[in-house]
C-alpha cells in the first residue's frame, strides 16, 4: 500500500469560512469511505454531519488500498485529511506486542506513531474546539498534550468488550481463553475512556445500558444509525425474482455474520427447502471467508459476493434475512432492507437495538422451527409481503433519518450553542464542554 501522507485541501463550498467555524478533530480507526461496511456506514455519515457544521481535520488509518475516488470525496467534507495506512504484518506483530505488555490487542492494531505525530503536529498548529474519537481504539491518540483541556467525545458505537465475551461463549479452548483476555482488556480501556472524556457515545439503548452496568459514571448516550432512504428506497414490485428468492447481505469476512449464515444454511435452510423446493439463497458481501464459500455447495445457495451496488439484490428477493447469533448495536443490514421495501426476518439478537415491534415491522425468529415458518410465509404471500415491507419503510423513515439521528453531537461537540436536548436524549451538555465554549 503506497503511502498517503497529510495533505491540505481546498475549502469546499459547504466548508465556508474556516475562522468563522468550529474546528473539529476528527480521529477515525479506519478510511470512512466508501461506506460498504457497518462501522463505515456510520463514520462517513459523522463526517457529512460534521462538515456542514465545523471544519473538520480528519486522521485515520487505513487497512486497504485507497482508491482517488475515496480522497476526493474525503477532500469535498474534511478541511485536513491525514490517511496513513497499515501493514498487515505489522499491525499483528503490533497487536501480539501490546497483549504481551497487558494491553488489548485492539490497541496494537491500530498503534501508529506516524499518525500520533500528525495529531500532535497538528494540535501544536491550531487549537482544536473539539475532539471526536471514533471507537476505543482511537484512545491512543488522545494522549497528545495539545489536545489536553479540549471537549472530547468518544463514540464507542458499540460496547467491544461485550462483544469478544459473545465471541468466547461460542468459542472453547485456547480461542475462548483469547477471547475472554481480549474482552477483559477492552473492558478496562472503555472503563478508562469513559471516566476521562467529556462524553461516551453509543448506537443503542441496549448498548447504554451495557456501559453503565461496569461504569455507572459513564456520561453516555446513545446516538442511534440512519440509512439513507433516498438511496435504498422502494422499486417497482415487478423488480422482484420470479424465484421465491431470500437474500443476505454483511461483510463475508466478519466473524458474526460467518457464524449467523453458517449456522441458518445448516439448520434452517435445509428445512425451508423441504417445503419451499425451489426456494433460492443469495449471499451478498465483501471477502467471503472459506466457510461462507463452502456454503455455496448448499441446495439452492448460490454465493454471489461482492457487488458494487446491493440494492438489486435487495430489490429482487422476496425476503431478507438476518440469522445472527452475535450481534451489538444496529444492524445496518436491517434498516437497510427495510428502507428498501424489502421484508426482513431476523433474530433477536440482530433486532435488539432497534425499537420496533416485532411482528410488525419485521419478523422475528429463534429456533430452525420459528425461521422455516416466517420465511415460507413471506415467499409465498404477497399480501403479507406488502404489509410488512410497508410498515418496515414507515418506521425507518420515522426513526432512522441520518440528520435526526445525529443532531446529538451538535450539543456534546457544541457544534451549536443554541440548540437544547430533545426529549430523547441521555444527559445533559457536561459541564467542561459548556464552560469551554462560554
Amino acid at each position: 500500500m503506497s503511502r498517503i501522507s497529510a495533505h491540505t485541501a481546498p475549502p469546499s463550498p459547504v466548508a465556508g469560512s474556516h475562522s468563522a467555524r468550529p474546528r473539529v478533530l476528527y480521529l477515525v480507526h479506519r478510511v470512512p469511505h466508501p461506506p460498504n461496511r457497518g462501522d463505515r456506514i456510520r463514520s462517513y455519515h459523522i463526517l457529512r454531519f460534521l462538515a456542514e457544521r465545523a471544519d473538520v481535520y480528519l486522521a485515520c488509518l487505513a487497512d486497504e488500498a485507497v482508491s482517488a475516488e475515496t480522497r476526493a470525496v474525503l477532500d469535498r467534507h474534511a478541511a485536513r485529511a491525514a490517511i496513513v495506512p497499515l501493514s498487515s504484518r505489522g499491525r499483528w506483530l503490533r497487536a501480539a506486542g501490546s497483549l504481551a505488555r497487558g494491553q488489548s490487542a485492539t490497541e496494537g492494531l491500530f498503534r501508529s506513531p506516524e499518525l500520533k505525530r500528525i495529531v500532535g503536529q497538528w494540535s501544536r498548529e491550531m487549537r482544536f474546539d473539539a475532539v471526536l474519537a471514533f471507537c476505543s481504539s482511537m484512545a491512543p491518540y488522545l494522549d497528545v498534550a495539545g489536545l489536553a483541556g479540549v471537549p472530547t467525545c468518544v463514540d464507542l458505537v458499540d460496547v467491544d468488550s461485550q462483544k469478544w465475551l459473545d465471541y468466547a461463549q461460542r468459542a472453547s479452548g485456547a480461542r475462548a481463553w483469547l477471547f475472554r483476555l481480549e474482552a477483559g482488556r477492552v473492558r478496562r480501556l472503555e472503563r478508562s475512556l469513559a471516566r476521562r472524556v467529556d462524553s461516551v457515545t453509543v448506537v443503542s439503548d441496549a448498548e447504554a445500558a451495557i456501559l453503565k452496568s461496569f461504569c455507572p459514571a459513564a456520561n453516555a448516550h446513545a446516538i442511534g444509525n440512519g440509512v439513507d432512504l433516498d438511496y435504498f428506497c422502494p422499486t417497482a414490485s415487478d423488480a422482484k425474482s420470479d424465484r421465491p428468492e431470500c437474500v443476505f447481505v454483511g461483510a463475508l469476512d466478519y466473524r458474526a455474520n460467518i457464524d449467523g449464515i453458517c449456522w441458518f444454511c445448516a439448520e434452517v435452510w435445509p428445512r425451508l427447502r423441504s417445503q419451499v423446493p425451489d426456494a433460492v439463497l443469495s449471499i451478498v458481501g465483501r471477502r467471503p471467508d472459506p466457510a461462507v464459500r463452502r456454503l455455496a455447495n448448499c441446495p439452492g445457495v448460490e454465493l454471489i459476493g461482492e457487488v458494487p451496488d446491493v440494492r438489486p439484490y435487495l430489490a429482487r428477493a422476496r425476503v431478507a434475512v438476518v440469522p445472527l447469533r452475535i450481534a451489538r448495536g444496529i444492524q445496518n443490514k436491517v434498516i437497510e432492507a427495510m428502507a428498501a421495501g424489502t421484508p426482513v426476518v431476523a433474530s433477536p439478537q440482530a433486532l435488539e437495538g432497534l425499537r420496533l415491534t416485532p411482528g410488525e415491522h419485521a419478523l422475528q425468529a429463534d429456533s430452525p422451527a420459528q425461521w422455516t415458518a416466517a420465511i415460507a410465509d413471506l415467499l409465498s404471500s404477497e399480501a403479507s409481503r406488502r404489509r410488512l415491507a410497508a410498515a418496515g419503510r414507515a418506521f425507518v423513515e420515522e426513526h432512522h433519518r441520518w440528520e435526526t439521528c445525529l443532531r446529538q453531537f451538535e450539543l456534546l461537540l457544541n457544534l451549536n450553542p443554541a440548540a437544547t436536548m430533545d426529549g430523547n436524549g441521555a444527559g445533559q451538555i457536561p459541564a467542561r464542554l459548556g464552560a469551554a465554549h462560554a
